[in-house]
């Protein structure tokens, strides 16, 4: 029994030590459900404070949607304000962008309020809209009468700046009408598209004769163009014919622009007039005129060509003009006894006289440019003045010339004048070599221009580096000098008789020098479009020449052209082998004064701005 009960005792103890080895997993299953329990009461506060955090973010974007629907309705309402007063409300509108900005970086989430940013953008535009620029005041409104008139109708200078000038005069704030003869020779393409706008019969003549008058209209970039219009006058085939049969054409035509004036109520503040074909202007205006509304006007006349004057015998002229007897005297029309000068008595009866140029108007009242009118433009000089032409960047614009076989503008000038030289040799016969010296001349044919002086260098140019271009018209000697020297030294010499504005163009680009050495010259075109061409002029000091071009320094390197004083062959010829030995031995010189001459500034506006100034002065 002893041992049972040992035995049991031992079994007892023997469980005992057991139990707690099975009560152990319990424990530890316990302390992993306490663990759980944390993990999740930790989960459940991290979710809780996450949904406190997104709560919060919610409201910060729920905030900022709010601001961003208030920023766009004050800057909705500063939009609609500043239409009425742009300048006022542009400051607070930029002050006003701060806002957004700042809140952009409140939180990553505010990425929604992106979506209110296009509403905010439109109203940008009207925030930052600039002014536009404000027009010289106070404004002008001109009449422009002259016989011709590009592209209706040009026979030299007057034509372009009758078109360029009117229109510059636009961007200078000038309400501008250009009057004009209706010529027969207009194109078609222009006659179809004039507008009727009224006709009636005007008295023109010593004895009273009645003459229809009819205008038509056409309106081109802003200038109204208005054609006199009568086949008995303006039916022939060209502007100008004769002097006897001229002078009755611009008597009628005079009158008849003042009377169209009158006609359609259109009272100019200016009456600007050109040469001697609108010289009667200034006398109608303050005689037969004097007592109607156009009489209001002043009155401008500008001198292109002083040679040409209308002077002719004083009856002829006292007849078709219908002028009263006391303006025939020897202080306006009366010229040597005998006859009329239209154009005198234009310049005695003006309110102010221009030319073309500074130096011109000083040399014109000297005996040998003034043309006999020397001392009657010294006494009148307190109200001539000088302004020098320009020419029109839209028609004269090698970048943008499809003329050319390769347009180019400053950047590109050296490089691309050799193509086009190549093209012009091509097409004209010339030998076709990038490294002659190509020399060019447009050019009405008379002696005005200098031709004698070119016929007798001819011989001593070519040389086998030089080659020359003609291209022009007018008097029989010189276009059949210029015939003989092509046939002379062909492949060396090409003369186009006859005026082609295509080829001119490429002249102009293909050339390296262009010949100007004028006995006189007013102003001169040909050598501001060879300078904004890249091509280098050579010139006389005279007149718009001597304006224009500053003569090349060797020791400063400086100047846009090579010129020469006194009219002479010899000294011609010194100053195109000046541009000759730089153009050879120091090309890099010559093709700075390329750039120098494209980067000059020829255009219309500085002149525009002068005479705008003019009639500013005129009519206050």
């Amino acid at each position: 029994m002893a041992v049972k009960k040992d035995t049991a005792a031992a079994e007892r103890k023997e469980t005992a030590k057991k139990a707690p080895a099975k009560k152990a997993p319990a424990k530890k299953a316990a302390a992993e459900k306490d663990t759980e329990k944390k993990e999740t009461a930790k989960k459940t506060t991290a979710k809780k404070t996450a949904a406190k955090k997104t709560s919060k973010v919610r409201e910060a974007i729920d905030e900022l949607k709010e601001d961003a629907k208030e920023f766009v309705a004050e800057e909705k309402e500063k939009a609609a304000a500043a239409k009425e007063a742009p300048a006022v409300e542009a400051a607070p509108a930029a002050e006003a962008e701060a806002p957004a900005v700042e809140a952009a970086p409140a939180a990553e989430e505010a990425a929604p309020a992106a979506e209110e940013a296009p509403a905010a953008e439109e109203a940008a535009p009207a925030v930052e809209e600039a002014p536009a620029p404000e027009l010289p005041q106070p404004r002008r409104s001109v009449a422009f009468i002259g016989s011709e008139c590009y592209p209706f109708v040009k026979t030299g200078g007057l034509g372009d700046v009758m078109y360029a000038l009117p229109k510059a005069l636009i961007a200078q704030n000038c309400d501008v009408r250009v009057i004009l003869p209706r010529y027969a020779c207009i194109k078609q393409q222009y006659q179809e598209k004039m507008v009727y706008r009224g006709a009636f019969q005007m008295d023109l003549c010593e004895d009273g004769k009645s003459y229809y008058v009819g205008i038509m209209e056409y309106v081109w970039d802003g200038v109204v163009y208005d054609f006199i219009d009568n086949e008995e006058f303006f039916s022939w085939g060209k502007p100008y014919t004769n002097l006897v049969d001229d002078i009755p054409k611009f008597c009628f035509f005079g009158k008849a622009a003042l009377a169209a004036l009158n006609y359609m109520d259109w009272i100019p503040d200016v009456i600007h007039c050109h040469d001697w074909q609108a010289g009667l202007v200034p006398i109608y205006l303050r005689t037969l005129f004097q007592d109607t509304p156009v009489s209001r006007a002043k009155v401008m006349i500008t001198i292109h060509n002083l040679r040409f004057q209308g002077i002719y015998d004083y009856r002829h002229i006292k007849y078709w003009s219908g002028l009263p007897d006391y303006v025939f005297n020897k202080d306006a029309l009366t010229q040597n006894w005998n006859d009329a000068n239209m154009f005198k008595g234009g310049l005695t009866y003006a309110n102010m006289i221009t030319t073309v140029s500074e130096t011109y108007a000083g040399e014109i009242q000297t005996p040998y440019y003034g043309e006999g009118l020397d001392a009657h433009l010294r006494y009148h000089s307190g109200k001539l003045r000088g302004i020098v032409n320009g020419i029109d960047y839209d028609m004269w614009n090698s970048a943008t010339d499809e003329l050319l076989a390769a347009p180019y503008d400053i950047t590109n000038v050296i490089d691309k004048k050799k193509e086009n030289k190549l093209a012009l040799q091509e097409e004209l016969g010339l030998e076709k070599d990038e490294g002659k010296f190509v020399i060019g001349l447009i050019s009405r044919l008379t002696n005005q221009k200098g031709l004698d002086l070119i016929n007798a260098i001819i011989p001593d140019l070519i040389d086998g580096n030089t080659q020359i271009v003609v291209l022009g018209t007018g008097d029989a000697i010189y276009e059949d000098s210029f015939r003989y020297y092509e046939n002379a030294y062909k492949g060396s010499v090409c003369s186009n008789i006859m005026y082609d504005e295509g080829r001119a163009h490429k002249i102009y680009a293909g050339c390296d020098a262009l010949l100007v050495p004028s006995q006189f010259e007013p102003c001169g075109l040909t050598q501001l479009i060879a300078m904004h061409y890249g091509t280098v002029p050579i010139v006389r000091e005279t007149g718009g020449l001597k304006d224009t071009v500053e003569p090349y320094n060797q020791f400063t390197n400086w100047g846009n052209g090579f010129t020469f004083d006194n009219y002479d062959a010899g000294l011609l010829l010194d100053a195109v082998n000046r541009a000759k030995t730089l153009y050879f031995t120091n090309r890099w010189c010559w093709d700075e004064m390329v750039q120098r001459d494209m980067d000059k500034d020829v255009s219309w506006e500085n002149s525009a701005k002068k005479y705008r100034a003019l009639y500013v002065e005129l009519t206050t």
